[in-house]
C-alpha cells in the first residue's frame, strides 16, 4: 500500500508500507507467544521505516492513533491505545532493543509519548562527529542552531534533529571525550575533539 503523507513543513512524500499493513491478521494482537514476539517484531520495524521517511523522531499515540502507521482504512482495522503501546513497550524492552523509549511527562504520566529510535543517540553523535571531521572543523565553535539548522549541514541525516535528541548525542560526545558543551541553555555552542 502506498501512501502520500503531508508533513509538517507542506512537502509531500510517499511512504510504501509492507504488504503485512494489508494484511488482516497483522492488526489483531496474536495471542500465541511466538507468533505475537514475531508480529511486534513486524509492527518495529514498520513503525522504525515510517518514522525514519516521516523523520519523525517521537510519537504521541492518541496522535499517531489518527494517521495510516496505526489506521488501515482500507481494511477499516487500527491498533487500540493499549495495543499500540504493548508494541512500543515490546520496542522499549531488550527483545525490541530498545529502539522505543517512554518519555515521562511533566505530570508524571507515562506512556502517551515514546522516543523513536530509528537512529540510536550514539549514532546521531557518530554521524556528528563524522561529519565534522570530513568537513575539517575539529577544534572549531559551531552553534547547535549550525549544526542542525545550518546551510552546510542541510545534505546531513541529522539536519532538523530534535533538540533533545541532538543535546543527548552531544552529552555521549563529551562523556567520551569527543567534544565539550558550554555557552547558556539558547545560545549553547560545542568544540569537537
Amino acid at each position: 500500500m502506498t501512501i502520500t503523507t503531508t508533513l509538517p513543513d507542506s512537502s509531500s512524500t510517499t511512504f510504501n508500507f509492507p504488504p503485512s499493513h494489508s494484511f488482516p491478521p497483522f492488526w489483531t494482537i496474536q495471542p500465541t507467544l511466538s507468533t505475537r514476539a514475531a508480529q511486534y517484531r513486524k509492527w518495529a520495524a514498520l513503525i522504525l521505516a515510517y518514522c525514519q521517511h516521516q523523520r519523525l523522531y517521537s510519537l504521541t499515540l492518541t496522535d499517531a492513533l489518527q494517521t495510516p502507521l496505526f489506521h488501515n482504512s482500507t481494511l477499516h482495522k487500527r491498533l487500540t491505545l493499549g495495543e499500540a503501546r504493548q508494541v512500543i513497550d515490546w520496542m522499549c524492552s531488550t527483545d525490541g532493543d530498545g529502539r522505543a523509549e517512554w518519555i515521562v511527562a511533566g505530570d508524571g504520566r507515562g506512556k502517551e509519548r515514546a522516543w523513536i529510535w530509528w537512529r540510536s543517540v550514539e549514532e546521531w553523535g557518530e554521524s556528528i562527529r563524522e561529519w565534522v571531521e570530513a568537513t575539517g572543523q575539529k577544534n572549531t565553535v559551531l552553534t547547535l542552531y549550525e549544526l542542525v539548522e545550518g546551510e552546510s549541514t542541510v545534505d546531513q541525516d541529522f539536519h532538523g534533529l530534535d533538540p533533545e535528541v541532538l543535546q543527548r548525542a552531544l552529552a555521549g560526545l563529551v562523556k567520551r571525550g569527543k567534544a565539550q558543551v558550554f555557552g547558556s541553555a539558547d545560545e549553547q555552542g560545542v568544540k569537537f575533539f
